[in-house]
């Protein structure tokens, strides 16, 4: 079974929640949702910090995409450890977990995305985390791998090229191997 951590951005690309990625990035993201369900094991928090950010940015009352289905199956079978495990993370403050690898890599880590981080940590197996195309985790990959997470970017070439418009003074981070 492979174990991840889902951050929230490959629910809502698989959703069409976001415009401008193409169809091939959508089609993985509800690939591995999909795959996720029938062969694999979600790593959440046991204080729902990402339960309450999916269902945040979710459609709950829309039309359902691929990533309000998978945020339902999760809901229905978060204490059925076949598909899901719960690892603690202690919230020190708001966005700021004991459980986060790296204090000099923090201050550089946008707060929200630290609870998935600091759940892969807390887990004895350091499960990787699956990003869709937020490219600010390409300057953060490197570091968290230093402290055995890995990233697995699902649309590595989304993720530079909104890192070059975002970051336009940067040079191009690289992508894990």
């Amino acid at each position: 079974m492979v174990r991840v951590v889902i951050d929230t951005n490959v629910l809502l690309v698989a959703n069409g929640s976001h415009q401008d990625v193409s169809d091939a990035c959508k089609a993985m993201c509800i690939e591995r949702l999909l795959n996720q369900k029938k062969r694999g094991i979600t790593v959440i928090d046991d204080c729902f910090h990402i339960i309450l950010e999916y269902q945040k940015k979710t459609r709950p009352n829309q039309p359902k995409g691929i990533g309000d289905v998978f945020l339902k199956w999760l809901l229905q079978n978060q204490r059925n450890p076949a598909h899901v495990e719960q690892v603690t993370i202690t919230e020190i403050e708001e966005n700021r977990y004991s459980e986060f690898p790296s204090e000099e890599l923090e201050a550089h880590f946008d707060p929200p995305d630290r609870k998935f981080a600091a759940v892969s940590n807390a887990h004895p197996q350091k499960p990787p985390i699956l990003q869709a195309a937020d490219c600010k985790w390409l300057d953060w990959w490197e570091k968290l791998a230093e402290h055995g997470i890995a990233v697995d970017f699902l649309c590595p070439s989304e993720a530079r090229q909104f890192y070059a418009k975002k970051f336009p003074n940067n040079s191009q981070p690289s992508l894990p191997k």
